[in-house]
């Protein structure tokens, strides 16, 4: 079932200035393909919640329509919608069993009690939870928690399933495991989903599509891949993910590049149309586990040359601020088991891929 989005905007009364308005959702457009898991992504304030819940029907745009398998629901409530919502909370009820916490949607449709016994069952199955059917709430961890709240979600076999940061009050190891569960569950049942997220690395793990929002409006609609290497703006590249920018030239436009000049070095990367002209001021998107660092560079060809400001260790990885002519640089470094920590202070060469560049307009800001 198909999620359109058209030209959806949501005011509410600004509570600081009297008649005043503030804009949550400016404008939105999206279509979210049947059986697809598309994240809204963004910091707080950027609307992403309130999208959700107007998709939930909890709210209701104040212009746009939305459609959900090509029936416009913009009006009707949320019971309405065959819309079910993984809050953060669990929302789930504390004085009632997980089987009957599960069961409670099936037992509102006034089904009969052989099939609510039977569907409750299967998916218990689903989620792991067989054998703790009449266990209270309070006798569960926060992952089995979670568990009974996407269980009750999807045991009414919902057209639309919405993720309101549902993870978001999990330690960090077991929110990765339970962003597992979650996608592998919606790929098995092929559910269309939208997942609401200001946790980048959620948002990468999970999704088919990300919606990077900021201020009521996308800035990007992309695969993970595409969002993180190749950002329409300065904006996305700089929330998703740790990035250096670093500010260049272009010398000349050839057939497969754009040869850019950067602190006196020259360097063809690779361009999409439109292609900056020549002259044009660019800023090059630099990931920092993308360079390489060189150390003792003496009479060595490495590139660009500084040294390390700020070393640190962090198991899987280390991590560099190099001082690169006053200019300060971010670097990632995998694996540092095989190589000693460079010592801060220590001179040290650096270079990254061209391949591994993004151009973006000097002056690229998140669209307005």
């Amino acid at each position: 079932m198909s999620v359109v989005l058209e030209q959806v905007t949501k005011t509410f009364e600004d509570p600081h200035r009297p008649g005043g308005r503030v804009t949550a959702v400016d404008d939105v457009s999206l279509v979210i393909a049947e059986g697809e898991l598309v994240t809204l992504l963004g910091p707080s304030g950027c609307g992403k919640t309130t999208a959700l819940r107007m998709i939930a029907g909890f709210e209701l745009p104040t212009a746009g329509r939305i459609l959900i398998d090509g029936h416009d629901v913009s009006r009707l409530p949320p019971h309405a919608r065959n819309a079910a919502m993984v809050f953060q909370s669990y929302a789930i009820f504390p004085h009632l069993t997980v089987a009957r916490n599960v069961a409670f949607g099936l037992e509102m449709r006034g089904l009969p009690q052989g099939e609510i016994a039977s569907r409750v069952r299967a998916v218990l199955e689903l989620v792991e939870l067989s054998g703790l059917e009449h266990r209270s709430p309070e006798q569960l961890s926060g992952g089995q928690q979670q568990r009974v709240a996407l269980a009750r979600a999807i045991v009414t076999e919902p057209r639309v399933l919405l993720f309101d940061e549902p993870l978001s009050n999990l330690d960090a190891k077991l929110r990765e495991q339970m962003r597992v569960e979650v996608r592998r569950l919606q790929r098995r049942l092929q559910i269309t989903s939208v997942y609401v997220t200001h946790d980048q690395a959620e948002a990468m793990a999970l999704s088919d599509r990300i919606v990077v929002m900021e201020a009521g409006r996308v800035q990007q609609v992309a695969a993970p891949f595409e969002v993180y290497a190749r950002p329409a703006n300065r904006f996305v590249a700089d929330f998703l993910g740790r990035v250096n920018f670093l500010e260049g030239r272009v010398v000349s436009v050839g057939v497969t590049g754009v040869i850019v000049e950067v602190q006196g070095r020259r360097m063809e990367v690779p361009w999409r149309l439109p292609a900056p002209p020549a002259g044009a001021a660019v800023t090059l998107v630099v990931r920092p586990e993308t360079i390489a660092l060189t150390p003792d560079p003496a009479g060595r060809d490495t590139g660009f040359r500084g040294s390390i400001r700020r070393a640190v260790y962090l198991g899987a990885t280390a991590e560099y601020e190099v001082d690169w002519n006053g200019t300060p640089l971010l670097v990632v470094s995998g694996n540092p088991l095989e190589q000693s920590l460079i010592p801060e202070g220590a001179a040290v060469g650096f270079d990254f891929s061209p391949c591994t560049v993004h151009l973006l307009p000097a002056d690229s800001p998140a669209r307005s």
